[in-house]
């Protein structure tokens, strides 16, 4: 069975659990993902299998990626990713991987893309501590200093500084996953994840 599926996040809400506490959970529309083409140690080297996500119409699909998923005999799809797979696992083209293989899972761990903020300062980026906010401090955002008097006699390497912040690939471990919805192919997931509104987010069994 194939443990990772792939998923559009909708939004944020809260459901009550059996001892009637709020728990906020973010809802994601996940699969049904199909199986387009299967990797092996003897053609390969490694073990795994590609998935694909999202409708696309047939006109927007160039003709390389077309005549892949015509070999593979599946519809095209807008998302591909690639999840490797454990020795020995047998699968094929057109396989489904459904939210329903998920319904015995208790936690998951979500890969998303964080949401850009652009270029931003020490403080907000790094949680840096502000400087006096009295009369007279010119040193209330700056980051101080950066580097000692002689030596090295330079910037080190990995000096947490301001500069572009998010749109970077993030992975949140544990979460708990709250629900499955099988008919409509939703996950309701305890917590937030990556990314905003219609990200794709990639969802492991953990």
């Amino acid at each position: 069975m194939v443990s990772t599926i792939l998923g559009r996040k909708i939004g944020m809400t809260q459901v009550f659990d059996e001892d009637d506490n709020v728990v906020p959970v973010t809802v994601i529309q996940a699969g049904p993902c199909v199986v387009s083409q299967v990797k092996t140690v003897a053609t390969d080297g490694y073990d795994a299998v590609q998935i694909g996500f999202g409708d696309i119409k047939a006109n927007k699909v160039n003709k390389p990626m077309a005549g892949h998923f015509k070999k593979a005999g599946v519809e095209p799809t807008r998302f591909l990713r690639e999840v490797r797979t454990a020795e020995g696992e047998e699968h094929k083209c057109g396989d489904v991987v459904s939210v329903a293989d998920f319904s015995e899972v208790t936690s998951v761990d979500v890969t998303g893309t964080s949401k850009g903020k652009g270029f931003q300062g020490t403080i907000k980026r790094w949680n840096f501590a502000c400087g006096p906010m009295s009369h007279g401090s010119r040193n209330q955002r700056e980051p101080g200093s950066i580097g000692q008097c002689a030596y090295p006699a330079r910037v080190r390497k990995g000096l947490h500084m301001c500069g572009h912040m998010g749109d970077e690939r993030v992975t949140v471990k544990n979460l708990k996953l709250v629900r499955v919805d099988a008919e409509q192919n939703l996950m309701l997931i305890k917590g937030a994840v990556p990314g905003g509104k219609n990200a794709l987010v990639s969802i492991r069994m953990a």
